[in-house]
């Protein structure tokens, strides 16, 4: 580990920070703003982001999420995340399968794990 501070950081990677953005995003409503902030919220805790990153690579049963002792609380993780259309849920016989419910929500998992992957990657 190096003892570069944030400024070296910044000073040694200034490629890493000449991405070309998008400004896309400069009239969206306070309502739209306040959804997204929810969004961001259901995915901040540590286990329902755990259960985007398992249905992220296919849909899942219950069963195949949890544990017996465990099917109470990811019940109510996934119905969290189902709140937030994060997640969708079909009936298939006596089983319930839930998936990711676009393409949008696996870019939002993948992007910000990768985000997070970068990261340590230039500090390491």
């Amino acid at each position: 580990m190096s003892n570069n501070t944030e400024d070296d950081f910044d000073n040694e990677n200034e490629d890493y920070h000449q991405h070309q953005h998008l400004r896309s995003v400069s009239d969206v409503s306070d309502a739209t703003l306040e959804k997204a902030a929810q969004l961001f919220k259901a995915l901040a805790d540590f286990e329902r982001l755990k259960l985007l990153t398992v249905l992220a690579q296919g849909e899942a049963c219950v069963s195949e999420l949890a544990t017996k002792d465990q099917m109470s609380t990811v019940s109510q993780r996934l119905k969290a995340l189902r709140m937030e259309n994060l997640v969708s849920k079909k009936r298939d016989g006596k089983h319930v399968i839930y998936s990711l419910t676009d393409q949008h929500v696996f870019e939002l998992v993948e992007n910000a794990l990768s985000h997070v992957k970068e990261q340590n990657d230039y500090r390491d």
